[in-house]
């Protein structure tokens, strides 16, 4: 299946880039979990929700070929419940590891932006809605983990680069692909590295950015 998917589909990338985005995005939905007191239930689903959140977007509402592939396929939930294991046994000691922490969901991003462009390009989905799926992908779970644990969504709120680190991911991923005709594989290889490197830097540097005005003061309840 594998080899006809790469002649019929000039962007085919391995499934593994998106399994290994999945074990690692659920490796920090667990960390999450363990930081909040919640019980192994509540571990394994928010590792499941936050490692398979991006693709279930993608597949369910933006391409709908069919059932997504996190659930046609086992090895997306094992490899979810694997690194909610991994991330359950780090979560103890988490403030020995925030910067691996960083470069574990760095990988996790640019893997899902190329994987969720080069699924979407192969749909002949146009280049500008390829980018947006893209970055969706690269987002969904995390902003699903929000949702779910009562926090207002990261990608909303001023701060460091991630938003704006997956839209270079995207972009990065067209730009090697469609116009340098780079193979996907290489592609996604560049985008991994350059989203790893970018957002390293900005945690570092500590590149932020601004609010576009003060915030309001909330209206007085009746």
């Amino acid at each position: 299946m594998a080899l006809s998917a790469s002649v019929t589909n000039p962007f085919f990338l391995p499934i593994w880039f998106e399994l290994g985005a999945v074990g690692l995005m659920s490796m920090t939905g667990a960390i999450v979990a363990i930081k909040r007191g919640y019980d192994v239930v509540g571990l394994a689903s928010l590792s499941l929700l936050v490692g398979l959140g991006g693709s279930l977007i993608r597949d369910g509402i933006f391409l709908q070929q069919g059932p997504p592939a996190a659930l046609a396929n086992p090895l997306y939930i094992e490899m979810a419940l694997f690194g909610g294991a991994v991330g359950a046994l780090l979560g103890e000691r988490v403030h020995y590891f925030r910067r691996i922490i960083a470069g574990v969901d760095a990988l996790a991003l640019g893997a899902y932006a190329a994987y969720g462009v080069q699924k979407a390009l192969g749909a002949d989905i146009s280049i500008p809605a390829a980018i947006v799926v893209g970055v969706v992908n690269a987002l969904g779970g995390g902003l699903l983990r929000d949702v779910i644990t009562n926090e207002e969504p990261l990608v909303f709120r001023p701060g460091q680069f991630y938003a704006l680190v997956a839209l270079a991911a995207a972009t990065l991923f067209v730009v090697l692909t469609v116009q340098l005709h780079l193979r996907p594989t290489v592609s996604a290889g560049w985008v991994i590295a350059a989203t790893f490197v970018f957002r390293v830097m900005t945690i570092l540097f500590n590149w932020k950015t601004a609010p576009l005005a003060p915030p309001t003061a909330a209206p007085p309840s009746i």
